[in-house]
């Protein structure tokens, strides 16, 4: 549970360059707006949607606080599932961005934002073609990197990674954001998770 949700919450943050091993810049540059340069994300939090849910994360550390964008970090995740994820699964999630004392929802907008992912076993795919060796520290830990995900537990010890350069979308501005991630198979909830954290980022006043 913990690889399928941390993934889907990295890649909804942008950061999947950094656990498969990606470029060392990402772009998103939407819309033809100026892009923001990601440099700090700060005050993160996590807690399951639902503790009695099939699958679910038991721990996930990210130190340090803030994390500084170029540079490195330290993750540690545990979690189980009780029963296998398999296709069909699909991935809800929800971005929302505190203004005020509300939150209101960022769109879905190529793929960034509050977007649902009809396929997540596809998008697995994508990212490590079946085939391909899981990717470290994945590998090295037993913890699949694609569909199906057997019942059992999994655990990520504390394990440095690097974060690169990365562009955001104008949408994206500095502030306080929340991220629900569900896992679903038709209509049986799989598992949930909500992330909170901020983000700071500067503008970039020419392209590159």
């Amino acid at each position: 549970m913990q690889a399928v949700l941390l993934t889907l919450t990295l890649c909804a943050l942008q950061l999947c360059p950094a656990v498969l091993g990606g470029p060392q810049h990402q772009r998103f540059v939407l819309g033809g707006g100026w892009p923001l340069k990601l440099t700090r994300v700060h005050n993160f939090a996590w807690k399951n949607c639902d503790p009695s849910d099939p699958a679910r994360i038991k721990s996930l550390n990210i130190i340090p606080d803030p994390i500084r964008i170029p540079g490195d970090v330290t993750v540690s995740v545990s979690g189980a599932t009780t029963i296998t994820l398999e296709a069909p699964m699909t991935a809800i999630v929800t971005l929302e961005k505190k203004i005020g004392d509300m939150w209101l929802k960022v769109p879905c907008v190529d793929q960034l934002g509050s977007c649902t992912y009809d396929d997540v076993c596809a998008i697995l795919d994508s990212l490590v073609p079946p085939g391909q060796p899981c990717p470290e520290p994945l590998h090295s830990y037993g913890i699949p990197c694609r569909c199906p995900f057997k019942a059992g537990s999994y655990g990520l010890p504390s394990t440095d990674l690097y974060i690169p350069n990365m562009d955001l979308p104008s949408f994206l501005t500095n502030g306080d954001y929340r991220l629900k991630v569900i896992l679903k198979n038709h209509e049986q909830e799989f598992g949930c998770v909500m992330v909170s954290f901020s983000l700071h980022a500067e503008s970039r006043w020419f392209w590159w």
